[in-house]
């Protein structure tokens, strides 16, 4: 991947924030002294400091001042704890481009748009692009899928830059804003769902006999060799189901039950709940 040479600063030093920087380290698109951060915990900062390397910063004006791309990766209700002050204070102004990504679950565009471009005039806003994504957890082991939605004002050389970035940690899909939610919906909280697979599977494993360690191993590698199976086959997940399913076998045993229990309907109705629940946070 091009190495940049922007200078990256981090409002928000959580765990994807961390996860973004670590990858952006490790495949050398940035250097450790061009990355700079600020959070509510100074001990974070010290943490990743010695961890990374990177630049810690006391205060978010400082980070938004000093940087050309700035990832603003704090908790949804601390948003306007963490902004108010920058755009507020008295030197707040672009005067040259600076790009903001934001990985901030539930807050819109638009509402970033309210807050950043409001004491600035016209011209300004050209300078200050706004890119909202929504990564998941995966990422934090460079295997995630991040959903990137950008503003009228970013260019293509603005998206290319995010796109950088984001690629350190797996992959990237643009979007329209309206189909966020729906991948939030699918990505951010699908890792959830087949987390509770595993557990799902790993306890009826040990409820039939199985030892604990055997169960986990099992399946982990079931599930492992499943999706590796689903990439590299070309056919359809019904298909390959169809396939495992013997008539009168075991595995047409245990779907009965699943089809009585209207387990896939329950996970649909669970994304599209997700969905509406986004959408909510988003207003």
């Amino acid at each position: 991947m091009p190495e940049l040479k922007h200078k990256i600063g981090f409002i928000g030093a959580g765990n994807m924030g961390e996860a973004i920087m670590g990858a952006l380290i490790r495949s050398k698109i940035s250097m450790s002294d061009h990355i700079y951060a600020s959070d509510i915990n100074p001990d974070r900062l010290m943490i990743l400091n010695k961890r990374y390397g990177i630049v810690p910063v006391q205060d978010n004006l400082s980070v938004f001042s000093t940087c050309d791309v700035v990832i603003l990766a704090v908790k949804p209700q601390f948003f306007h704890q963490a902004m108010d002050p920058v755009v507020s204070d008295p030197g707040y102004a672009i005067p040259n481009r600076k790009l903001i990504i934001s990985i901030i679950a539930g807050i819109s565009i638009q509402k970033m748009e309210a807050l950043f471009y409001g004491p600035l005039g016209e011209k300004s806003r050209y300078f200050l692009p706004i890119i909202r994504v929504m990564p998941n957890t995966p990422a934090l082991v460079l295997a995630g899928i991040s959903g990137l939605s950008a503003n009228f004002f970013a260019t293509p050389a603005d998206i290319e830059t995010a796109t950088i970035i984001l690629k350190a940690m797996g992959k990237v899909i643009e979007f329209e804003e309206e189909a966020l939610d729906a991948v939030t919906a699918v990505s951010g909280s699908g890792p959830a769902y087949l987390f509770f697979l595993i557990e799902c599977m790993i306890e009826g494993a040990i409820r039939v006999g199985l030892k604990p360690e055997e169960a986990r191993e099992l399946t982990v590698e079931t599930v492992r060799g499943a999706i590796k199976l689903y990439e590299e086959s070309g056919e359809s997940a019904v298909e390959l189901r169809r396939k495992v399913t013997s008539p009168k076998g075991t595995t047409e045993a245990a779907f009965r039950i699943l089809e009585e229990r209207q387990v896939k309907a329950a996970l649909m109705d669970a994304i599209s709940t997700g969905t509406a629940r986004s959408k909510e946070l988003g207003k």
